[in-house]
């Protein structure tokens, strides 16, 4: 029986040669490889600064340090996201709530953040720091989130996890043109890799300078920095308590060399989603819907069920793809329904697009490296299955 995962890694000879020549040089951990993987992020997506991290939940939290979110500060992300988008306030002792989706995109909804910011300066309980999330490599719609911001007063970061290689309004998504940060992710399902790894991209060098700290410890060699003149060559100043968060060059290498294909991957991700589009037309399914704003890279294919045209369940209608050998899967369980946060006060009914979407969706496979063999067999499957 066919096995065909919702996503998997695309690498090359020259990946595993790249990482190979790491293995044989001087450095292993972070050094001179892992410069020239943020350079080379940085000047793809137009940004000035690069900080590469051993995960994207590394990136979000130190991240979230750098904007100064403390102790009862509060921060708003989706319902509609991998827990990590939340937990990074949590790590700095912030109250975190959610904003709902928007029904289409099933990114952060503009129009209820807007009407939730008015009810929060009422009530004198603005947010400090947004994250809004860009499902599936589709951008939020940032210009508006950015006036947003201007408006109330909050640091804005793009969790881009899914989106390196997307583009909003013509740029691409982490030239920071909308934002104080963007996060991205380099998890072997995501379009480019490093086996695990993230990466912060800001264009404000003192935001960079203290992700540059948090990143190692708190600390710092630059003379400028510290409280008193250096001791000697040796000596360093920790300033602030930061983490051991950094990437390996190793894992830098394998990302260098991943790079060279991103537009290939980009482009091969929008080519199988063409065939969806056309190829699942007329079955009980909403297909993907996109912003005209934006250029998706499309880390996920979501398909949403029409229970009212069909006679199965969500659940039975999973297992049954599952068991003809299609990986599906399901982004996102509604983070607010997790026990952690149910007992902070959240609960079903808070948030109900990202509920109503979660009963309905089906993560369904894309890849880079899928055949055009697999893919017709998951057209015909969802045919045989819905049908």
């Amino acid at each position: 029986m066919k096995s065909i995962p919702y996503g998997r890694q695309d690498v090359n000879q020259a990946d595993i040669e790249a990482v190979i020549e790491v293995l044989r040089s001087d450095w292993l951990t972070q050094g001179p490889t892992l410069e020239r993987f943020e350079q080379k992020v940085a000047e793809y997506c137009g940004a000035k600064y690069a900080v590469a991290v051993n995960s994207a939940t590394s990136a979000l939290h130190i991240a979230c340090m750098a904007a100064g979110l403390g102790l009862n500060d509060i921060l708003w992300t989706s319902p509609n996201t991998f827990v990590a988008s939340a937990n990074c306030g949590r790590y700095c002792g912030a109250v975190v709530d959610f904003v709902d989706i928007d029904f289409r995109t099933y990114n952060m909804s503009v129009e209820k953040l807007e009407q939730k910011l008015a009810l929060a300066k009422e009530q004198h309980k603005l947010p400090k720091v947004v994250i809004p999330v860009h499902f599936s490599g589709q951008s939020c719609e940032m210009d508006r989130i950015s006036i947003l911001a201007k408006e109330y007063g909050f640091t804005v970061i793009e969790d881009a996890s899914h989106a390196i290689g997307s583009r909003y309004k013509g740029q691409e998504v982490g030239c920071g043109a909308y934002s104080d940060m963007t996060i991205f992710s380099f998890h072997p399902v995501k379009i480019v890799t490093t086996a695990e790894g993230g990466m912060v991209l800001t264009n404000k060098q003192e935001l960079y300078e203290r992700l540059i700290q948090f990143r190692s410890h708190g600390i710092t060699r630059k003379q400028e920095l510290m409280t008193e003149e250096a001791h000697g060559s040796w000596y360093y100043q920790q300033l602030d308590l930061g983490y051991n968060y950094r990437m390996t060059d190793i894992q830098a290498a394998l990302g260098l060399s991943q790079m060279d294909r991103l537009d290939e991957f980009v482009m091969r991700r929008q080519g199988i989603a063409e065939k969806y589009n056309e190829k699942l037309q007329g079955l009980p399914i909403v297909l993907p819907w996109q912003h005209p704003d934006t250029y998706s890279a499309y880390h996920l294919y979501v398909i949403c069920l029409e229970e009212d045209k069909i006679t199965k369940t969500h659940k039975r209608v999973f297992e049954e793809l599952r068991q003809a050998g299609i990986g599906v899967n399901l982004h996102y369980i509604p983070v607010h329904t997790q026990p952690y946060y149910r007992e902070l006060g959240f609960d079903w009914g808070d948030f109900p697009v990202s509920e109503y979407y979660y009963q309905t969706a089906i993560s369904i496979p894309m890849y880079s490296a899928m055949t055009d063999a697999d893919q017709d067999y998951v057209i015909k499957t969802l045919k045989e299955v819905l049908l």
